[in-house]
Order: C-alpha cells, then sequence, then structure tokens
C-alpha cells in the first residue's frame, strides 16, 4: 500500500505474497507470468490501463453492502419487524459469507482465472443489492444480503491476486491504491446513504437499493477484461499450490494448523474483524440512541472508516520496518479502548473524538495483512498462511456484532455490550502480541 526497491523490501501486506525473501531479493517483485514477460506477446497498454481502473472500481464497491446498512438500520429492523437479536444476525453475516464464499475463490480462479470470477463477484453484489430492498421480510433480506457478501468475498480474495498478475513489479503501489479505494468506498456509503436517502424520498429501501448502480458501473471494465485472454489464464500461485512440488516455492510438507503463529495470527484477525464489523452495524445505533440525528450518526462512522484511507497506505511500511508489530498493536488496542470508554462515559458530548480513535483502532486490519505476509519465507506458505488466518479468523468474528445485539436487547443499554467490547480488545492485543514475534511459519512456531 511503492515503487522504490527499500519500499519494496519492507512492504509486507497480505498482496505482497512471498515478503519474506532474502535482502538481496526484493519483496514483492516477482516473476511476471507469461502474458507478461518478455517472452510472452505483449499486453496493450489499455487494458493494463483498464484493470487498474478496474481495481479501483471494485474496490468502491466491497464495502457499501455493509457500510451503508449501518446507518438505516433502525429503519430496517422497524420496516421488517426485526428484533435485537436478529439484527445482531445481520451484523454477523458479513464474516460468515467472508469464511465460507471467501475459500472458494481460490478454486474458482485456477478453474476460470481470477478475472472472470471477479466479474461474477460484481453481478452476484448488484443482483443482491437490487434484490435486498425489495425484500418482504427478515429471511428474505438475509438471503439477498449474503449474495451480494457472496460477491463481495470472492472480489476482495482475488483482489490481490489480480494486483500480483498484472503488476508484478508494482505490488506494493498498486494495493495501497486498491486499499485505499476500498476505504474510500465503505466511508462514503457510511456518510452518503442517510442524505442521499432522504433526496430519494426518505424510504430506506430507495437508500439501499442505490447502491447497486455503482456495482453496475464495475461490470464494464470486468467484463472487458475477462474477454481477454491474459485475464482468464489460471493464476499461477494457485496452480502451485494444487500440484505440490512441481514447482518452486511449493510447501507440500508445511502443516499451517501446527503452527502456533498461525493460530496466533487467526484468533488475531478474528477479533479485529469482529471488532470493525462491531462498529460498523452497531456504532450508529449507539450514537442515535444518545441522541445524535441519523445524518450525523452516519457521518460519524464515514469518519470512523475513512480513518482507514491515509492509514491503511502508513502501517505496512511502518510495520514492515519492525521486527516485532507488537508495539503497533497495542498503540491501535489502547485506541480501541479509549474509544470503548468515551462511549460509556460521554457518548455525545465526545462523538468526534471517539469516532476518530475507533478509527485508528480499525486500522488493525492492515496490520494483520502485514503480519501475514511476514510470517512465511515463501509465496506458497504466504498463500496457505493467508488462507487459514482468514477463513478462521472470520469464523471467530461471527459472534461478536449477534452478541452485542442481544445484550443490547437484554441491558436495554449500550454498557453491556461496551463491556464485552472491552474485552474483545484485551483479548485481541493479546494475540496480537504473540502473531507479531518475528517468526515464521516453516520453523514450525
Amino acid at each position: 500500500m511503492a515503487l522504490a526497491d527499500d519500499d519494496s523490501r519492507n512492504s509486507a501486506t497480505a498482496a505482497d505474497v512471498g515478503t519474506r525473501t532474502a535482502p538481496e531479493h526484493p519483496a514483492g517483485i516477482q516473476t511476471p507470468p507469461p502474458e507478461l514477460g518478455a517472452e510472452g506477446p505483449a499486453v496493450p497498454r489499455w487494458l493494463v490501463g483498464l484493470v487498474a481502473a478496474g481495481l479501483v472500481i471494485a474496490a468502491l464497491n466491497l464495502r457499501p453492502a455493509i457500510s451503508g446498512l449501518g446507518p438505516l438500520l433502525e429503519e430496517v429492523r422497524h420496516g421488517l419487524h426485526m428484533s435485537g437479536t436478529v439484527a445482531g444476525l445481520l451484523t454477523s453475516v458479513p464474516p460468515l459469507c467472508f469464511a465460507v464464499f471467501g475459500g472458494l475463490a481460490p478454486r474458482l480462479a485456477r478453474r476460470r482465472g481470477p478475472a472472470p470470477v471477479v466479474l461474477a463477484g460484481m453481478v452476484a453484489i448488484t443482483l443482491g443489492l437490487v434484490l435486498r430492498p425489495l425484500a418482504g421480510g427478515t429471511a428474505t433480506f438475509l438471503a439477498a444480503t449474503a449474495l451480494a457478501l457472496a460477491g463481495i468475498a470472492v472480489s476482495n480474495v482475488l483482489m490481490p491476486v489480480i494486483v500480483k498478475h498484472w503488476f508484478p513489479d508494482r505490488v506494493g503501489s498498486m494495493t495501497g491504491l486498491y486499499s485505499m479505494a476500498l476505504a474510500l468506498g465503505t466511508a462514503g456509503a457510511a456518510a452518503v446513504t442517510v442524505p442521499m436517502t432522504d433526496a430519494l424520498g426518505g424510504s430506506w429501501r430507495i437508500g439501499l437499493a442505490a447502491w447497486a448502480v455503482p456495482s453496475a458501473v464495475a461490470l464494464v471494465p470486468w467484463a472487458v477484461i475477462s474477454r481477454n485472454h491474459a485475464a482468464r489464464t489460471p493464476e499461477p500461485e494457485a496452480a502451485q499450490e494444487a500440484a505440490p512440488g512441481t514447482a518452486e516455492g511449493a510447501v507440500p510438507a508445511l502443516r499451517i494448523t501446527k503452527s502456533p503463529t498461525a493460530w496466533a495470527l487467526g484468533v488475531f484477525f478474528g477479533l479485529q474483524a469482529s471488532a470493525a464489523y462491531i462498529t460498523m452495524g452497531w456504532l450508529p445505533q449507539i450514537f442515535r440512541d444518545a441522541g445524535v440525528s441519523a445524518s450525523a450518526a452516519g457521518v460519524l462512522l464515514a469518519v470512523t472508516m475513512g480513518m482507514g484511507v491515509p492509514l491503511s497506505f502508513v502501517l505496512p511500511k511502518l510495520a514492515a520496518r519492525m521486527r516485532h508489530q507488537g508495539p503497533l498493536v497495542l498503540a491501535l488496542g489502547v485506541c480501541g479502548l479509549v474509544g470503548y470508554a468515551g462511549l460509556w462515559l460521554a457518548p455525545a458530548a465526545g462523538a468526534w473524538a471517539w469516532a476518530l480513535v475507533l478509527g485508528v483502532s480499525n486500522c488493525a486490519f492492515p496490520l494483520a495483512l502485514t503480519m501475514i505476509g511476514m510470517r512465511s519465507r515463501s509465496n506458497a506458505g504466504v498463500v496457505k498462511l493467508s488462507a487459514f488466518a482468514q477463513s478462521t479468523g472470520y469464523l471467530i468474528s461471527i459472534p461478536g456484532p449477534l452478541l452485542v445485539g442481544s445484550l443490547h436487547d437484554l441491558s436495554g443499554g449500550w454498557h453491556g455490550p461496551l463491556l464485552l467490547m472491552t474485552a474483545l480488545m484485551l483479548a485481541q492485543m493479546a494475540t496480537g502480541l504473540l502473531a507479531g514475534r518475528d517468526r515464521v511459519i516453516e520453523e514450525g512456531r
């Protein structure tokens, strides 16, 4: 999320698969795939530019289905007669879909190529966003939401693959561009949904349906990209993993579940994801219950999500230069604890401050991706570690938002949920310290 050789050596996001290399070999600079190499047919410059534009447009559409719902959650609950527990289930659907459908993405990419699968993901997002506002009951609403999230899941997993395939010598800079677009889409949806809904007549159904328009726009570049032969070629890293031992860098003997570091990363990833989805799903409601208007609550969530725009660019570079990422884990965790304390003591009076510090805390996500990239020496090892940590982590994150909704229903307030959120943050800090140690999974640690 650096074109210079020094930056390439130190940039270690999960997209920079295999960044744990010897110092004399710049990280993230991989041998170009045949389609892009000097020995293969030249790829038109316009197509490369279209891929870059497609990455940005797709990234902008990977979070509005989630962050655009939070500011209208109260209206959706009333309109569909949802209980707090069911609404909590709704906020738990994203990590569940990411864990289930995201795991299918590498297999689909091996068979069809990454770009066609991303196109299918964009189609699923668009259909889900169109069908969701038409729902007459909770079950239909959840099903349409799951469809959109399935598209988000496969697209999200394959974005780093697209970057590495088309921009092998610019992985860091293109990952930064994609990450910032994702953060902008998240923050923009949170800020714009309520004013846009009011401008369109005040119906939450129309407000949610409007996000299908930009997702439909994303279909255009990916339809063109998918028709190109180079875009349809199966992803080389996935092919290596499918046939272990057939290429250098394959690690067939690696037992990922035997590594304490892998488990620490998985738990850390899950706890930070839980905190993020609790914030995305419930923070606007906490502010609204404290007397903040719906539109202001949406803007506050946008501020929280928007902190990821600059920090997602800076944190991975900073973390990659550290032998132990524990200090960053602690700093982000303390910001989260300060935000929770503020929501307990003065949720409305200090709303802007709490939104800012919680936004900083939410940047544990790019930090987790960076640590995944640093905890293995080989490309195939990072692929396995990333798949394990993310699938395990998203499964771990599922109960958090649901428990927050249930505790709010039982207690009638937010003190109980905030205590739970504090306990989860302390656990996140502890596991992050373990995950941040300078170790690699090939050493069996």
